[in-house]
């Protein structure tokens, strides 16, 4: 089983933007710290879910659970369905991957079992901004 942690980082609300996916499990140990662009937090941890199920899927895992912090991406998920049409078209994205595993959880997690994917979330944002 892979255990994939994802995190959105954004400064201002929309502003920079990175994403942060720790996976673990099956012998990998793999960060990813990834700019994405201006974006609001929520869509962030869209972004940052698929991105994720993109990495687990090249492991080729037949179990994926997912950890995130936010409650938005997990109720999304968890009905298959949002109204906001941005999330939408991730959404369709994150389901069509998530769909071809075997088995697929996504958990919700506090804030502080989520530090390692929020590290390289927020690292990304950072490396973007302007030195003072």
């Amino acid at each position: 089983m892979l255990e994939v942690y994802i995190d959105g980082s954004t400064t201002g609300n929309p502003g920079p933007s990175g994403i942060g996916i720790f996976i673990k499990g099956e012998g990998h140990h793999l960060k990813f710290s990834e700019f994405i662009g201006q974006y609001s937090n929520h869509t962030t941890e869209f972004i940052a879910l698929l991105r994720g199920l993109e990495e687990a899927q090249k492991l080729s895992p037949m179990i994926v659970s997912v950890r995130t912090d936010s409650q938005i991406v997990l109720a999304a998920v968890e009905k298959r369905y949002t109204k906001n049409a941005e999330f939408a078209a991730i959404l369709e994205k994150i389901l069509a991957i998530s769909d071809t595993f075997d088995l697929f959880f996504i958990k919700w997690i506090p804030d502080d079992q989520n530090k390692a994917a929020h590290a390289l979330a927020r690292q990304a944002v950072l490396k973007q901004l302007p030195k003072s």
